[in-house]
């Protein structure tokens, strides 16, 4: 069954950029620069952290997503927007912040820990572009990831922070960029009076 869960969180993961990157191709997506830069660095560091701590469930999530994000990162530079804002700096410089800690602890699993919070930062400028133009992100890619996540945890077969940490946090914040698409349809109002 572990296997059978690991293959599906795999796979979605797997299909998640391609619909993205349909998105992207189309003009209806337009990935941030700084998170996707900021995103590829990050999830090359946690699977290697997790590869190091000898994980064998989280390391397929985090693998797939390495790639899905070199994928997104090279389509950014044609199709996407944001980059050199004082945000966008401020993220950038935190996450590489936590790059440095985590070179300088070799500790794998607080390395996770730096991964996860510069990954954090690294997707506050994509957070901010969703909330304020929602129309330039697509639900599908974040929901097929919160499902990634999810089977990706069901998959843990020792139910320790070092192993659900990661697959936890992949799934919260594609649930968050998920509401932030929806919330125009959630709360239309709100976004008239914010305009």
């Amino acid at each position: 069954m572990q296997k059978t869960l690991i293959i599906i969180s795999s796979l979605l993961a797997l299909i998640s950029p391609l619909v993205y990157s349909h998105s992207i191709l189309k003009g209806e997506s337009k990935p941030h620069r700084t998170t996707r830069f900021v995103l590829l660095l990050i999830t090359s560091l946690t699977t290697l952290s997790l590869f190091v701590q000898g994980n064998k469930v989280a390391i397929w999530l985090a693998g797939v997503s390495t790639i899905q994000s070199v994928l997104i990162f090279i389509l950014s530079f044609k199709f996407g927007m944001g980059g050199w804002s004082k945000t966008d700096i401020l993220c950038l410089f935190i996450a590489f912040i936590g790059i440095f800690l985590w070179q300088t602890t070799k500790q794998p699993v607080l390395a996770l820990y730096f991964a996860i919070l510069a990954d954090f930062t690294g997707m506050i400028p994509a957070l901010a572009k969703t909330y304020r133009l929602p129309h330039t992100e697509t639900w599908v890619f974040y929901f097929l990831d919160v499902f990634a996540a999810l089977f990706s945890l069901l998959a843990l077969s020792v139910w320790t922070i070092e192993e659900f940490s990661y697959p936890l946090y992949i799934m919260i914040i594609n649930a968050v960029m998920v509401l932030l698409i929806f919330r125009p349809r959630i709360l239309p109002r709100t976004i008239k009076q914010s305009r």
